[in-house]
């Protein structure tokens, strides 16, 4: 038998093997219910008998593609593509026949309503957070100078983008939605997509999503606090402020649920006017520092600085590492979420085409746009200021416009965290769907719209390719695509986020993110040059340069190896929490498994290692 390349329509879906498969074609892994099965939808063959799309002349109703047990993958016998017409396959990302279908089942991934434009909402929505607005600080004092702080800047920016470019490889590789889980289920295996489940669902995503609630409650209240024009306006201690800005979160956290839960389209667009806003905010502190640095005059009694224009920008710079490390650690968290949209990528329209630009259009607008929020923040304020201020935005407001730009800058804030919360509540829940699709979650998970519902979208499409003005009102009828979001997902990752929210401070909570996000970033970005070694002939319809992931995994490994030398106790919390997933693994995947086979884990076990 001649090995031909296999592409990305290949290990799109996978369905589960047939009882009558030959013994020949037998894949390495056993059959059952494991992730890569579990992602190919069974149940929902497009090629089906009982489906009509399945039923043409030009395709046969049994297809039998062959592979060799090599793989780095989990082949079934059976392949079929996720995007399916009356007329026959195309792979992810073609463009859709005219045609009136049907959408068979409830599937998010052949309901593709995602545009270059929301894409580039979601990357710039949860990166442009809070991070602009509070890591100033600490970058200004562990970097020293605010030449090194610029410098820290660009670093953090590239280096964030060297981990987003190798992400678009495997996104175009790979395009499903889930994200490093499918990354990591299909190159090193099922134990480590759960595992990043496992730590994902239950602490990254819902932690992180109480934070940005949190904070969004925190500035809310700054807003219309009396005391915001001091430099660190209204510290939030007292017991009724606390409990108030907590109930602000938990009102935002259930608007945005409720908003991502209606429609699909309607969290999107929300996300696309948040991103111009955010790019405006942004750029008018840019223009703000700029004028107030050219005409040397606020609207308040307050001096601008003066000391950049006779200091050097570099005086004061940090020689010691672990100042350069930290400085560096809290400028990658500024730009973290840039591998926002590989968790809804098989719901784009052209994932092959889109994800590359909006990768490179996202990861410089912001980088500029943070460089000149910084240089904005240095000509205004002195680097006291900016060092000793974690609400460095409301900071400068009130130091320029006095109460009403504090307030103004405090507002500007909230929304930005209120944008950054609706992109990570969308992603959040396209990452529990897929974890229920792939069998690491309850079945429940992994469906779409109301629970006991039958969400079947009809999408009406002209077969006339001419202008007419029929054809063009047709194009225009989309399907209604209300409440068929991944409900009970989005529900899931509420509550916790609603239990993190009700705990209280999160200093822990941010150490387990960082330490647990970047070693599940290194293993992905690692199992891109796998895949490059065991998939050479692996269709890629974007591969970047091999230096850039080699670059992040340095970088990261960098970062890990001080985050176990300054925190080890923090360390050592992460390594047990994700050490616990694999029990879990065990009984839930793996005894499933079994079960689903006929046959015991041991048994398994005992064959596996005789073929040996």
């Amino acid at each position: 038998m001649i090995r031909r390349p296999r592409d990305s329509l290949e290990l799109a879906s996978l369905a589960s093997s047939t009882p009558t498969s030959s013994p020949g074609s037998r894949s390495s892994s056993p059959s059952g219910i494991s992730s890569s099965r579990k992602v190919s939808f069974s149940g929902q063959d497009p090629l089906s008998p009982s489906n009509p799309a399945g039923r043409t002349p030009q395709r046969p109703l049994t297809h039998g593609r062959s592979f060799s047990v090599s793989s780095a993958f989990d082949f079934a016998a059976n392949l079929f593509p996720l995007s399916t017409t009356a007329a026959g396959y195309t792979s992810l990302g073609a463009a859709q026949s005219n045609a009136l279908d049907l959408v068979d089942g409830g599937n998010l991934e052949k309901h593709k309503s995602i545009t270059y434009l929301n894409g580039l909402s979601l990357v710039v929505g949860l990166i442009i957070g809070s991070g602009i607005f509070s890591s100033p600080a600490q970058i200004t004092t562990n970097a020293g100078s605010p030449g090194a702080s610029l410098v820290v800047w660009v670093v953090a920016g590239i280096l964030a983008w060297t981990g987003a470019a190798s992400y678009a490889e495997l996104g175009g590789a790979i395009p499903l939605n889930g994200g490093a889980q499918v990354y990591l289920s299909k190159i090193f295996g099922d134990l480590f997509g759960f595992l990043f489940t496992w730590s994902s669902v239950f602490v990254l995503k819902p932690g992180s999503a109480a934070i940005i609630a949190i904070v969004f409650g925190e500035y809310i209240v700054r807003a219309f606090s009396p005391t915001s024009t001091s430099d660190d306006p209204l510290p939030i201690t007292s017991i009724s402020i606390i409990w108030i800005n907590k109930g602000i979160s938990l009102l935002a956290l259930a608007f945005v649920t409720i908003l991502n839960c209606i429609s699909t389209k309607l969290a999107t667009r929300t996300g696309d006017i948040f991103m111009f806003f955010k790019f405006l905010a942004l750029l008018s502190i840019a223009i703000t520092g700029l004028i107030v640095a050219v005409t040397n005059r606020t609207l308040t009694s307050f001096t601008p600085n003066q000391a950049w224009k006779t200091t050097s920008w570099f005086a004061g710079t940090s020689t010691n590492p672990s100042n350069w490390a930290v400085a560096l650690y809290a400028g990658l968290w500024a730009f973290d979420g840039w591998d926002n949209t590989n968790y809804v990528l098989g719901e784009f329209r052209n994932p092959s085409r889109d994800l590359p630009r909006v990768i490179h259009t996202a990861m410089p607008l912001v980088i500029l746009s943070y460089l000149l929020a910084t240089l904005s923040y240095t000509l205004v304020l002195p680097d006291k200021i900016i060092a000793s201020s974690n609400t460095i935005a409301v900071t400068f407001g009130a130091h320029v416009f006095g109460p009403i730009g504090a307030m103004v800058l405090a507002l500007i804030v909230s929304a930005s965290c209120f944008g950054a919360l609706n992109a990570t509540t969308f992603t959040s829940g396209r990452l529990v769907y897929a974890a229920g699709k792939e069998g690491y979650l309850p079945a429940v998970f992994g469906t779409v719209g109301m629970p006991g519902s039958d969400p079947r979208p009809l999408r009406l499409r002209s077969n006339s390719q001419n202008s007419t003005f029929r054809s063009r009102i047709l194009a225009k009828v989309t399907v209604n695509d209300t409440f068929f979001t991944p409900i009970t997902a989005m529900v899931f990752n509420s509550l916790l986020t609603t239990l993190y929210i009700l705990i209280g401070s999160f200093p822990t909570l941010i150490t387990f993110s960082g330490f647990a996000a970047y070693s599940f970033y290194f293993l992905t970005v690692l199992g891109l040059i796998v895949l490059r070694i065991k998939e050479p002939h692996l269709k890629r319809p974007y591969r970047t340069w091999i230096s850039t992931p080699i670059i992040f995994c340095c970088v990261s490994l960098f970062l890990l190896s001080r985050a176990v030398v300054a925190r080890p106790f923090q360390t050592i919390i992460v390594v047990v929490f994700v050490g616990a997933g694999v029990p879990v693994w065990w009984i839930w995947v793996k005894g499933k498994d079994g079960k689903a086979n006929g046959e015991s884990r041991e048994w398994r076990f005992w064959r596996r290692w005789g073929r040996r």
